[in-house]
């Protein structure tokens, strides 16, 4: 599959969903988990900490981000997990948003190359953005998948990105967003 974008955004983007897909563990083995995560920026500071994360346990202060759909299993039936991104009404104090995915580590060490079938969409009505099945990050734990960022007009774009990390959820939160990265 590998990735794609599809291009063609005038008006900047609106709402905007994040799908998840990946198949369940094989019987007898520890459930495979992903996760996405989405990390939001000031206008100030778009590349210094986090102002907040958003998770499967959380969503944005004023309800602009939050996961709409989570598995932690995986299922085989396609999109199982979803985040959705509210662009047109988030706060101009935001001027970039970092989405990713990791693999939880309960039960040893897992990387996007030991889960099968996975991949993620970015979605806006019933066009498709993005898409992407992690095969060029197989030896990672992590991944950021895109970037958003608002334009000067105030209008908010997609930029593709994904760029794997050897980070556990919670750190990879912390540090997706800098210009760190795996190899």
């Amino acid at each position: 599959m590998g990735s794609g974008r599809v291009s063609g955004v005038s008006e900047g983007l609106g709402k905007v969903e994040v799908r998840l897909r990946w198949d369940p563990s094989p019987p007898g083995e520890p459930p495979r988990h992903l996760d996405i995560i989405a990390a939001t920026y000031t206008v100030d500071d778009p590349y210094g900490p986090p102002a907040y994360v958003v998770h499967y346990d959380s969503r944005s202060p004023d309800g602009t981000i939050n996961m709409s759909r989570h598995s932690r299993t995986g299922m085989g039936l396609g999109f199982v997990e979803a985040m959705s991104l509210e662009f047109d009404r988030l706060s101009s104090s935001y001027g970039r948003v970092v989405v990713g995915v990791a693999v939880h580590q309960d039960g040893g060490l897992r990387t996007f190359g030991d889960i099968v079938n996975a991949g993620v969409v970015v979605v806006e009505g019933y066009g498709q953005l993005l898409a992407d099945d992690f095969t060029g990050v197989p030896d990672a734990t992590a991944a950021t998948i895109a970037e958003f960022t608002r334009g000067a007009s105030g209008a908010w774009e997609l930029h593709e990105m994904v760029r794997g990390f050897d980070s556990d959820p919670q750190l990879f939160a912390a540090e997706m967003g800098s210009s760190r990265r795996r190899g």
